[in-house]
């Protein structure tokens, strides 16, 4: 009698201690935050989100205001700070300069860019296509009368996804963040990928942020590169491709 009831505080003994394992081991995997580019929002990584919380990855998507390079790189520290341990931060096209600032944090193990921008400290977004020529999509972009900038529906069809369906599209042009324009033109304090490893999806057929511009800017931050055949958005036309940069930036980030 004695024995069986040893052996019962036996089990649920070693039952708690692999809970506790679990947790721990959960605990240490990094989250994931991903911060959104102009004319969209968080909803566009709801292909992405689903693959990485199938591995047991934590993820939160930004938000951004899209009223300034402060308010959104505050938006994304918010995010940050909130999560329990290392976080692989990820941000897409004007999300890139977000996370370069927002990612000079003990906090932030890695950055992901995906078809993004990635300054330098003292750059501009805008300082970046200079010497590139103009992409086709930049065309398509139409201001408001407080300087808000979106796209219209033809760029958003033809030259920002133009490798989605139509429904698609329609859906993005109605769900876009307008961004305030004077965001491109504010000066980063701090470049984070100097100090972090980072990953680079290059999208060759961008017609937002020229290929070209994304190849030599992936090489500048020392990244490592996978390159896709998709417009601006490889999040929502390859999915699968991009969780898995996703997930080995995780993976070698605890």
């Amino acid at each position: 009698m004695k024995t069986s009831r040893h052996l019962k505080f036996a089990a649920v003994a070693l039952g708690a201690g692999l809970s506790l394992a679990s947790a721990a081991t959960a605990a240490e995997k990094p989250s994931v935050v991903i911060v959104h580019g102009a004319f969209a929002d968080g909803s566009d990584w709801a292909k992405v989100i689903p693959l990485l919380q199938a591995k047991g990855v934590h993820v939160v998507a930004v938000q951004n205001p899209l009223t300034s390079l402060e308010d959104d790189v505050a938006a994304a520290r918010r995010a940050i700070d909130a999560q329990p341990g290392k976080v692989v931060l990820v941000g897409h096209s004007w999300g890139g300069s977000v996370i370069t600032e927002a990612g000079a944090t003990e906090k932030v193990s890695s950055l992901v860019y995906v078809a993004a921008f990635a300054p330098d400290a003292g750059q501009t977004s805008a300082d970046l296509g200079k010497g590139y020529p103009a992409p086709s999509g930049t065309a398509h972009i139409t201001a408001d009368a407080g300087g808000f900038l979106t796209m219209t529906k033809e760029g958003m069809a033809k030259h920002f996804a133009q490798d989605l369906p139509a429904s698609t599209t329609a859906v993005m042009t109605a769900t876009q963040g307008p961004i305030l324009g004077k965001s491109f033109e504010q000066t980063i304090s701090v470049a984070a990928w100097k100090t972090k490893p980072s990953w680079y999806i290059v999208a060759s057929a961008d017609r937002m942020i020229q290929p070209a511009l994304q190849q030599d800017l992936a090489k500048k931050i020392g990244a490592t590169v996978t390159t896709v055949k998709a417009s601006h958005v490889p999040q929502q036309s390859q999915p699968a491709k991009v969780a898995q940069v996703i997930l080995d930036a995780v993976a070698k980030s605890r």
